[in-house]
C-alpha cells in the first residue's frame, strides 16, 4: 500500500430513490433515505478515500461504525457522504464520516476499516462453510 496521509478525503453520492428508502430496505415504514443506505454510502466514501493507495490484491473491510442519522431525506434528494482519514494504526484506518442532502447535514460519525488481501480473506471466509 502506498503511504496514506492524514486528512485525505473521499466522497460518494447517490440519489434517494425507491431502492434506498427505509420502506424498501426493511429499516422502517417511511419513504425516506434508509439508515443502512447512509451507512453504505459512508463506507463507500471511505473506500474511495483509500482506493488510489491500494496495490495488487489489497482491499479494505469495514470493522467498526458509530454514526448518528439526524435528518430525513425524501425521495428525489441527492445525498453525499464524505470520509476524512483521521488516524492510521498499522493496517487499521479511522475516518470521520458525514452525510448531507440538498438541505444540509443528515448524519455523522466515525468508521474504521482494515487492510486485507482479497484472495486470502475470501478463502478464510469460505472455510467457514
Amino acid at each position: 500500500m502506498k503511504e496514506p496521509v492524514i486528512g485525505k478525503k473521499g466522497s460518494a453520492t447517490v440519489e434517494v430513490a425507491r431502492n434506498n428508502l427505509a420502506s424498501t430496505m426493511a429499516s422502517g415504514a417511511l419513504d425516506v433515505f434508509a439508515t443502512p443506505a447512509m451507512v453504505a454510502l459512508m463506507e463507500l466514501a471511505a473506500c474511495n478515500c483509500l482506493a488510489d493507495l491500494l496495490e495488487g490484491d489489497e482491499t479494505t473491510v469495514g470493522t467498526a461504525l458509530d454514526i448518528k442519522h439526524t435528518s430525513a431525506s425524501p425521495e428525489g434528494c441527492t445525498v453525499t457522504a464524505e470520509a476524512v482519514l483521521t488516524a492510521v494504526d498499522g493496517r487499521e484506518f479511522t475516518f470521520d464520516v458525514s452525510a448531507s442532502d440538498n438541505a444540509g447535514p443528515i448524519g455523522s460519525g466515525t468508521h474504521k476499516r482494515f487492510l486485507v488481501y482479497g484472495k486470502r480473506f475470501t478463502e478464510k471466509a469460505k472455510a467457514k462453510l
